[in-house]
């Protein structure tokens, strides 16, 4: 479900076809990169939260940070216009200071060229790689910690 929830905010990427501007609200990093989509959609997982074994608290927020957690990674890329992180209120895009993740290509075509090589690297140095060293910690301590 996180995965599925980490990528749900480029919804808005099928606009391009539609003919919606990249700057409109609905554009690309528009209403589905804010973190008002992100907690409307964490609120309408909690009714599943007992299906899935975890409180309505845990699934708000579990949902919450995989949703908002894509514009914020998407405000320390190198290209676009922002993201409207208070939309609907305001699409007023924003970066954020430090922005070292290479913008990727939008589109298979340019996606699958050098320039998409270089921005999967950016992304290994700058995303993956850092989760990586959080994921393996965190089994560590669990590990250390033995049963509960």
């Amino acid at each position: 479900m996180g995965c599925a929830a980490s990528i749900l905010p480029d919804v808005d990427s099928l606009g391009f076809a539609a003919g919606v501007p990249y700057g409109h609200p609905f554009g690309h990093r528009g209403f589905t990169h804010s973190l008002f989509f992100a907690a409307a959609v964490a609120l309408l997982c909690i009714p599943f939260a007992r299906r899935f074994g975890a409180s309505p608290l845990l699934t708000f927020a579990f949902v919450f940070v995989s949703i908002s957690s894509h514009g914020f990674l998407d405000a320390m890329t190198t290209g676009g216009l922002g993201v409207a992180f208070w939309s609907p209120f305001s699409n007023e895009r924003f970066f954020l200071p430090w922005r070292t993740i290479l913008v990727s290509p939008i589109g298979v075509g340019p996606f699958l060229s050098s320039r998409g090589l270089r921005v999967l690297k950016s992304e290994l140095l700058w995303i993956w790689a850092p989760c990586g060293i959080v994921a393996f910690l965190g089994a560590t301590v669990r590990r250390l910690a033995g049963p509960a």
